[in-house]
């Protein structure tokens, strides 16, 4: 299996912006020095929720920083930048950082941002696909031009092209797709790219998900091998301690006074109303599906998603005490206690 750290920049009542981005920093450096595979940065725009506004201005730093860790974005928002720029920017990583750079893409929300930035709601509601799309073409085709829709423009040289790695063995950047609904599931199959499936889903959700994912591939005439070895990632939260109650208790503490302040400082674009999860219920309701506990407990709760679903790649968040020592400590222990433990 390959677990890594999801990275949320999370402010915390009563923190800094800095303190919040600082401690995203530190996640990454413990995580390579503690055997992680990888850091999943998210982020956000306008809300203490998440403080990291691009997530491959972050992924760039922490590349530098690290030598053998995998760094992706889970996820960079589409509907929010343009699918050339988002290209250059992963070209870039990927052959600066000999690979180890994964873009994750998905769609938000209905925020505020799409009027910030100029999408408006059609970009989220209907231009995904083809940006995702044009994001492609840019990272496989010498040159590439438009005809028309939202980006419309002349053939151009793609530069610099991620076939030009000194490896000249090495993939292409890998892209993957946030999913959250059925309809964005079969997008991401039909173009047989993996899935990034959220820590609000437990493992039926995800079973489920995967098989239509499977199936939706399959019928758009992918490769077997492209299909059993899809590299879905699940996203979760990990909190250890040498008692199960200990590590609830540490979450139940700190999580829903983060949630109540980030959550509702979300906007609508368009004024519509969304309704915000109750945040106690939604801890306790990821301590139930992730694993929070001891390390035999995250053992064996890792494990049993792998078998339910198939997928074995984890982007488990980690900062959830809001204390940077504490994260500290809880990188450590995944990477030296249960990591090893996982086949």
């Amino acid at each position: 299996m390959r677990v890594g750290a999801f990275v949320l920049a999370a402010q915390f009542p009563g923190q800094g912006q800095g303190e919040a981005l600082h401690r995203a920093v530190r996640t990454a450096e413990v995580a390579e020095e503690a055997g992680l595979d990888s850091v999943w940065l998210a982020e956000h725009h306008f809300v203490p929720y998440g403080v990291c506004p691009s997530a491959v201005t972050l992924a760039a730093l922490l590349l530098g920083r690290t030598r053998r860790l995998r760094v992706g974005t889970a996820v960079s928002v589409l509907p929010n930048t343009h699918p050339v720029a988002l290209g250059e920017q992963t070209a870039l990583l990927h052959l600066t950082s000999g690979g180890r750079f994964t873009l994750g893409v998905g769609r938000g929300g209905p925020w505020v941002d799409l009027e910030v930035f100029g999408g408006g709601l059609p970009a989220y509601e209907e231009e995904f696909p083809d940006s995702l799309d044009l994001l492609r073409r840019w990272l496989a085709e010498p040159r590439v031009g438009s005809a028309g829709g939202r980006y419309g423009f002349r053939e151009v040289a793609v530069v610099p092209r991620p076939s030009e790695a000194l490896d000249a063995d090495a993939a292409g950047p890998e892209v993957i797709v946030a999913c959250t609904s059925p309809a964005s599931v079969r997008m991401a199959a039909e173009r047989g790219l993996p899935m990034l499936l959220g820590m609000h889903c437990g493992d039926e959700d995800k079973a489920a998900m995967v098989a239509l994912w499977q199936e939706t591939a399959r019928a758009a005439g992918h490769p077997a091998d492209t299909v059993r070895n899809a590299g879905h990632v699940s996203a979760g939260v990990c909190q250890l301690a040498d008692r199960t109650v200990d590590a609830r208790e540490t979450l139940l503490k700190a999580m829903p006074g983060w949630f109540r302040l980030g959550l509702d400082a979300h906007v609508t674009v368009d004024g519509r109303h969304r309704a915000m999860r109750d945040p106690v219920a939604y801890t306790e309701l990821l301590c139930e599906l992730h694993p929070v506990g001891t390390p035999d407990l995250a053992v064996d709760r890792l494990a049993a998603t792998a078998e339910r679903t198939g997928i074995t790649r984890f982007a488990l968040l980690t900062e959830g005490s809001g204390d940077l020592a504490s994260t500290e400590e809880n990188v450590r222990r995944l990477g030296g206690e249960v990591v090893p433990r996982l086949v």
